[in-house]
């Protein structure tokens, strides 16, 4: 009976060609949808499961206040004391593994290269981190300085097959020579951890830093005892910080974060920047619609045959067929096509798999569609698809009265014309709903593409910088400037756009264990003039500025400083005011202030403008080096030329200011991106529904529309006539999805300190848009229907 059942629908389905591709087509885009954010969705909520000892680990998160400060600081950094006192303090930690990341140089043979995935970490790392160690002893590869693991993939490209352990490399201006002692796994994918090579944590030589807890500059993991065992941690800590804080005019407390929560549900980055749950949330809600949108699309077109199929189920009926037989019958077609659907699903998303990787920013494999748990989901979503895409019309078609259909008086039931009806609506809610979202998500791009941030980021080159350069730095930039299209060179610990070192500062007045916790900057005389930073009052740094602090004792030094509007404010001055007075960053750092700049947004958007403060020092990750917008390409050669001559020690790499800023909003950007896509699929899908609808009701007046022509109904009437029921529901789409589009967008926006604001044209655009649209796709069969000859129609009466 079921081979019966399938071989008549195979026959069906191959008679109704057209129908039968429309089907297949929007069924195949719904479900290739739903497969690549499927895939991406596992992806990133499987994000650190290969880690066995997950749910032990928790990262450390520091907090700090100084008396009389206003706000504290928070972020997910702490000195190297924390692990080691928290080790010997608290029975609930059993290890805890230190570490830092770093761009180094390595040397091997007469070859530079610059190696963006450095780490460092402690001996314990292999104990708390599943990492699968190929080559080399994981008890020993990281118990003494110099030391270092490198990864599979990066042991081969510097080795070939050869076996590399016991060899060494020479690691930046270190003298002594890094024994490579293992090889490992490469660092998957979905792991928040990622390196090519991992150093002893001891190769940093720190010593006096041990002493503190101020020098925050690291990361903190702890492996716990157990799972439960955060909590009761969590709250020992508070009160131990009190105790080790105390009479020191500043808080400390450390927060516990679990390890795999930090992907999806941290505000502060690992080692990678971090996703969003809320983006997940949202790629999940898009690909549910899109399905249930494939499915009522799939509705109805098979309505819309109605029709067509109704003598040949009252026949069916006549001779013999019950309506259990008739029903699995059309359920067995619809089972069929959702079978071959999700097959060519499956090799469309392969074959897209590549475009879809640029889009979300992940390398997401071919294996993933193969895996066992998603089969099984694969085979329960055709399940589910065939059994929702098909019930209604098997039941519509099951029910009809072979009496009437025989003798030509079937017609469409009220029942029916609401259902279908409610399927569009439903259809173009969603399409509209991701409309004006994606419209409202570009705008908040462009809003951050565009926002005067208070500096200059166009054609700004950031070029590395180590200390070994400082001798010679006047030289490079003079010699960079012998091309007259580079305009200014500076040095500087962070770039304007997202400047992170904490200080605390006080005024002369303020007692010593009264400080404000404040960002703060140490540049160089050229930093505001590369960046375009705007001096309100007072006067730039000048190179004796920078002289006056760059020698070994340069903390006992007296120091100038420019601080923003906010840090002069905080400190209780206007920025007038501010000119002279005396203040101290840090305890070792005692000045004058210089001048007060403008406040600009030295953080992404999500923060506010904060106090902060410039000051000059002879150090700095990083050159900006500004260029004018004539031959761009030349001007890089020039700068690759000097440096190659002048800087033998270093390769030459670059990048612009521009992609440094866009990073800082990666998650928002393959929001944006996704949703272009996605919101596209659930349109069209929508007036596909659309069109069936459309056809089914040109079949149900084709009599009607006979006898208008008849009496003289232009093309126009007739097409006006048929396309206005139409729009009343893509209008009553419009009023469901708008406020409830506004309401999701506006929750969206709080997450940012500085938005876009939301206004009533977005919405009209939106509501216009698919307007337009649905008109378009209604306007194909009223016009078809307008033009047929009336004499077929009325013949048979």
């Amino acid at each position: 009976m079921i081979k019966n059942y399938f071989k008549i629908a195979l026959r069906n389905l191959w008679r109704n060609k057209g129908f039968t591709f429309i089907n297949l087509f929007g069924l195949v885009i719904g479900l290739t949808s739903c497969l690549l954010i499927g895939i991406y969705i596992i992806h990133e909520l499987n994000y650190d499961d290969m880690q066995q000892n997950g749910d032990r680990i928790a990262r450390v998160i520091m907090e700090y206040k100084f008396n009389g400060g206003s706000e504290s600081k928070k972020g997910n950094y702490t000195s190297v004391k924390v692990a080691p006192v928290f080790k010997r303090t608290f029975p609930e930690v059993t290890d805890a593994v230190r570490m830092s990341n770093d761009n180094v140089v390595i040397q091997y043979n007469d070859k530079l290269l610059n190696e963006k995935s450095f780490m460092y970490a402690d001996s314990s790392f292999f104990k708390m981190f599943s990492f699968q160690l190929l080559k080399g002893d994981r008890r020993t590869a990281l118990n003494a300085p110099h030391k270092v693991v490198l990864t599979q993939s990066t042991a081969k490209r510097y080795f070939g097959d050869a076996n590399p352990v016991g060899k060494s490399l020479k690691i930046d201006n270190d003298s002594i020579l890094y024994q490579i002692t293992g090889v490992m796994q490469d660092c998957p994918s979905n792991s928040q951890i990622k390196f090519d090579f991992l150093a002893s944590f001891s190769s940093l030589g720190i010593t006096n830093e041990e002493q503190s807890y101020w020098s925050a500059n690291y990361t903190t993991f702890l492996l716990l005892k157990d799972p439960a065992a955060i909590k009761p941690l969590q709250a020992k800590i508070g009160p131990f910080m009190q105790k080790e804080m105390a009479g020191q005019g500043a808080s400390i407390n450390f927060t516990l974060e679990p390890f795999k929560s930090i992907h999806l549900h941290s505000p502060y980055d690992g080692f990678e920047p971090n996703n969003n749950i809320r983006y997940i949330y949202i790629l999940e809600a898009v690909a549910i619609l899109i399905l249930v949108i494939a499915c009522f699309t799939y509705v109805n077109l098979n309505t819309a045959r109605s029709m067509e199929r109704a003598k040949e189920v009252g026949v069916r009926k006549v001779i013999g067929a019950g309506k259990k037989q008739l029903f699995w019958q059309f359920i067995g077609e619809s089972v069929l096509i959702s079978f071959v659907a999700i097959i060519i699903s499956v090799f469309v998303a392969i074959a897209v798999l590549p475009s879809f990787n640029n889009l979300v920013d992940r390398q997401l494999h071919i294996g993933a569609f193969f895996a066992p748990p998603f089969l099984i989901g694969a085979i329960m979503v055709v399940i589910i698809v065939s059994f929702l895409a098909g019930c209604y019309p098997a039941l519509v078609l099951t029910s009809f009265q072979p009496v009437k259909v025989l003798k030509g008086a079937f017609k469409n039931t009220g029942s029916g014309q609401i259902t279908r009806k409610a399927l569009i609506v439903f259809q173009f809610s969603i399409s509209v709903m991701l409309i004006a979202s994606t419209i409202i998500i570009q705008k908040q791009l462009s809003f951050i593409r565009n926002k005067d941030l208070g500096y200059n980021r166009e054609r700004v080159v950031v070029l590395p910088y180590e200390s070994r350069m400082l001798n010679q730095l006047n030289l490079i930039k003079n010699e960079f400037k012998t091309d007259k299209n580079v305009l200014s060179v500076s040095r500087c610990v962070n770039p304007p756009i997202n400047i992170v070192s904490g200080y605390n500062m006080r005024n002369d007045v303020m007692p010593e264990s009264q400080q404000i916790a404040v960002t703060a900057n140490p540049v160089d005389e050229d930093f505001i003039k590369t960046t375009g930073l705007h001096i309100l009052t007072g006067k730039d740094f000048t190179q004796q500025d920078v002289k006056d602090v760059s020698h070994d004792d340069y903390k006992q030094d007296v120091y100038q400083f420019i601080l923003n509007e906010s840090a002069a404010k905080e400190l209780g001055w206007t920025p007038e005011q501010a000119i002279g007075k005396r203040m101290y960053l840090d305890a070792s750092r005692p000045g004058f202030v210089k001048a007060v700049i403008k406040d600009f947004n030295f953080e992404s958007l999500h923060h506010a403008i904060k106090p902060l403060v410039l000051f000059p020092e002879p150090r700095g990750r990083m050159m900006l080096v500004k260029i004018g917008g004539n031959n761009i390409p030349q001007t890089i050669s020039h700068l690759e030329a000097k440096w190659k001559e002048l800087i033998t020690y270093r390769p030459f790499e670059y990048r612009f200011l521009d992609d440094d800023f866009n990073a800082l909003y990666n998650s928002e950007l393959r929001l944006g991106k996704a949703l272009n896509v996605f919101a596209a699929i659930a349109i069209a899908l929508a007036c596909l529904g659309l069109f069936g609808l459309s056809s089914y009701v040109a079949k149900q007046r084709v009599k009607e529309i006979g006898i208008r022509k008849v009496l003289g109904a232009s093309m126009l009437n007739i097409s006006a006539s048929l396309s206005a029921s139409f729009i009343k529901l893509v209008f009553i789409s419009i009023i469901i999805a708008l406020p409830l589009a506004w309401y999701a967008t506006n929750a969206w926006l709080q997450d940012y300190a500085y938005r876009a604001t939301i206004s009533s044209w977005l919405f009209i655009i939106s509501a216009a848009a698919v307007i337009v649209i649905a008109l378009v796709t209604v306007s194909f069969q009223s016009i078809k229907a307008a033009l047929a000859n009336p004499v077929k129609s009325l013949r048979s009466e």
